[in-house]
């Protein structure tokens, strides 16, 4: 009997793939703008099949991308939550490392704010508004065709309609989807408003990227890391700061927090979902399919992320602040999650 059980443990030892046929936490990293939604499905997922429930870090869209594709066994995610599109760059890197089966769902679409406290008047803002209080080089007020280092320090400096409070602006570190997207929704419109600069971007695009995305180093803008729920709470013991993120955050605090107008329309779900809000973008979901049959509950949770009941008009991820794809769009999450169960 003893030589039967060293026999047992000496084929496990020698057999990796043996000890790696199943895992039984999903494992989720990512944005995080997508955690809070990840999290509540995860409860959602936990509560009616029995499961246990999904292990969810929140790394910001880049870093979430680089872990997910590092690898295709079990010691690596099997979801990764983005605010972005993975890029060209992030998928060869994928499909060097064995990643070749990769499933991407659009969930749902968001709107990036700039909050600030309730205590405070609201901001009325133009993309240009919010580059010129951003940027670390600017083109100067008493010749536009050149550039300066940032010499505003108040919201009136920019624009006599805005009140006369410091510029204070809490954000997103460049690791972050949110940063990325406000970057090229918001930076790089409001640096387009210049003729020097449109000028620059026809002639020299990474000169001008540099130039549009490059925030100031002065501390009126702060990178503020990956926790939203950071930022929401600096704003709370700083009434004259302000904070970038995503309308899910605003919604959960909105007895405390406002959000600023961009371009004369306000973040709330009609303006978002159609795109009349400039800073609107989509949410989305990556998923490893080689590990749908590896990962104990991996597809059950996925149909639960895409069920009506938490991704439809009415559902619960709605009412935590996610604005809903249309009904077609849902239902070819479903078809896609249908079918990875088919495997």
């Amino acid at each position: 009997m003893k030589n039967f059980i060293l026999f047992l443990v000496l084929l496990v030892s020698a057999t990796p793939c043996f000890a790696q046929s199943q895992r039984r936490t999903i494992s989720i990293v990512g944005s995080s703008t997508m955690y809070p939604f990840a999290a509540l499905v995860g409860e959602y997922f936990t509560r009616t099949t029995g499961n246990l429930s999904p292990h969810i870090e929140s790394t910001g869209s880049g870093s979430g991308f680089k872990r997910f594709c590092a690898g295709s066994g079990l010691q690596y995610p099997d979801i990764t939550n983005a605010s972005r599109l993975m890029t060209s760059e992030e998928r060869a890197t994928c499909l060097a490392n064995g990643v070749t089966e990769i499933v991407k769902m659009k969930i749902g679409r968001d709107g990036i704010v700039l909050a600030t406290s309730r205590t405070r008047p609201k901001l009325n803002l133009t993309l240009q508004d919010i580059y010129l209080a951003l940027a670390m080089q600017v083109p100067d007020p008493e010749n536009r065709q050149r550039l300066i280092a940032n010499p505003y320090s108040r919201w009136q400096q920019i624009n006599s309609a805005l009140p006369n409070i410091t510029i204070h602006v809490y954000g997103p570190p460049p690791t972050s989807g949110t940063r990325d997207a406000f970057d090229s929704l918001v930076m790089e419109r409001g640096a387009m408003t210049f003729p020097l600069l449109r000028k620059m971007k026809k002639e020299n695009p990474a000169e001008f990227k540099q130039v549009a995305n490059r925030m100031r180093e002065d501390g009126r803008w702060v990178n503020a890391g990956e926790n939203d729920s950071f930022i929401v709470q600096k704003l709370k013991t700083n009434p004259d700061a302000c904070g970038i993120f995503g309308f899910s955050f605003l919604k959960q605090n909105e007895e405390n927090l406002q959000a600023a107008s961009l371009n004369g329309f306000s973040p709330d779900p009609a303006n978002i979902a159609d795109g009349k809000y400039p800073v609107s973008r989509s949410l989305f979901l990556y998923v490893k399919k080689q590990n749908s049959s590896m990962v104990s509950g991996l597809p059950a949770y996925l149909k639960e992320f895409t069920s009506q009941r938490a991704s439809g008009k009415r559902g619960y991820l709605a009412h935590r602040g996610m604005i809903p794809l249309s009904a077609r769009e849902q239902q070819i999450n479903r078809e896609r999650v249908t079918s990875m169960q088919k495997k």
